[in-house]
């Protein structure tokens, strides 16, 4: 931030008045006192009419992975063209089911290396049956490609592949359409374009109440209030936010376990981790480690796969730090590491926490040593 403050010259003063943020909390950003949130870089990236991955960073493509990012690409461009890679429909059902495992341990080298091929043979699938069910299979194949590219900041990728998924959903069933909103909210997220993401929530919302009944309907309300109150949150539309928490919260209830819909979650769990990063956003961080200490002392403990889990590492770690527990950030930074590695090395949170624990420690500290090697920090 600092770097693009300076080559505008701009003074933190005109870079206040602009964004809409105070002069003090860029201080403390720029000199490594607190972490920036995707809030805040948000703010930063429309004065400076910057795209946010800009300010936030991209993630660079993994090592040798060149090849099956640029075949992943042509899988997408060829959409609407027949392919000649046949499946059957068991056995994409059985790459899905494959799919699914990989990104719910977050190794994204290995989601990379497989979604060409899973693309390419269900839109060939799809085209050569028309079938609603061979269409939800492509638009869960396009959920997988965003969720990779967000995760990554590849944003002309994300945009793409939702707006295919889109496509396929429609051609599919109401879930696949639920899914489809709640990654086309995402991508706004993304963005930065908070309040446009809640225009599509909601648009879901009533969409979902008229066309889905049952435990199909809770899970697909489910899934885009969590994605609301993430919006909600980051725009620091409070009373929104509250809305969005307190639905959610009431519909997990019809859930003992953790429904699991093309590596969606959603269930008592999933909103608890949502409404922890939210409540982060919100700055009620006391809140967050509450909700967190409730949701470790439930009997089972947490079910959630790594990409659930690394995350909410990253954002208990957030507020501890916001509360001057460096120590206790340490430690769930440390967690997040551990059960996610590849995902927290491209995570802005955890660049983010990385950046600021190494601020604040004066004398080497060979965790933090380690960790920043781990994501290429020099500390």
């Amino acid at each position: 931030m600092s770097r693009l403050r300076k080559e505008r010259g701009w003074g933190q003063d005109r870079l206040a008045a602009a964004s809409g943020v105070s002069k003090s909390q860029l201080g403390k950003v720029e000199r490594g006192q607190r972490t920036l949130t995707q809030g805040v870089a948000a703010s930063i990236a429309r004065a400076f009419g910057l795209p946010l991955e800009e300010v936030l960073g991209t993630a660079p493509v993994p090592q040798n992975a060149e090849e099956s990012l640029k075949a992943l690409r042509a899988a997408v461009r060829r959409f609407d063209l027949p392919g000649t890679q046949q499946a059957s429909e068991s056995e994409l059902h059985s790459s899905l089911r494959e799919m699914m495992a990989l990104r719910g341990d977050a190794d994204l080298a290995a989601v990379l290396a497989n979604l060409p091929d899973l693309v390419s043979k269900a839109q060939t699938h799809a085209h050569s049956s028309g079938r609603p069910e061979s269409w939800s299979m492509v638009s869960e194949a396009y959920s997988t490609v965003y969720w990779l590219a967000a995760r990554h900041r590849w944003m002309t990728l994300a945009d793409l592949a939702v707006t295919k998924q889109k496509i396929a959903a429609q051609q599919a069933d109401s879930m696949s359409r639920a899914i489809a909103a709640r990654d086309e909210a995402g991508v706004h997220l993304n963005h930065g374009d908070f309040l446009d993401g809640l225009a599509v929530v909601d648009r879901a919302i009533v969409q979902v109440e008229g066309a889905t009944r049952g435990h199909e309907r809770a899970y697909a309300l489910g899934i885009l209030h969590l994605r609301g109150l993430t919006l909600a949150g980051r725009a620091k539309e409070r009373r929104t936010a509250d809305q969005h928490i307190e639905r959610a919260w009431a519909l997990a209830e019809d859930f003992d376990l953790e429904l699991n819909h093309q590596g969606i979650h959603f269930g008592p769990e999933n909103t608890a981790t949502h409404v922890i990063a939210t409540s982060g956003d919100l700055n009620r961080h006391e809140d967050a480690i509450s909700i967190m200490a409730d949701l470790t002392g439930r009997k089972g403990g947490i079910t959630l796969p790594a990409t659930r889990v690394g995350p909410l590492h990253m954002n208990i770690a957030r507020s501890e730090l916001a509360l001057g527990n460096r120590d206790r950030a340490l430690e769930h930074l440390e967690s997040a590491w551990a059960v996610g590695p590849q995902l927290a090395k491209v995570h802005p949170t955890s660049q983010e926490l990385l950046r600021v624990l190494t601020s604040r420690h004066k004398r080497s500290n060979p965790r933090l040593t380690r960790l920043a090697k781990m994501a290429n920090i020099q500390f």
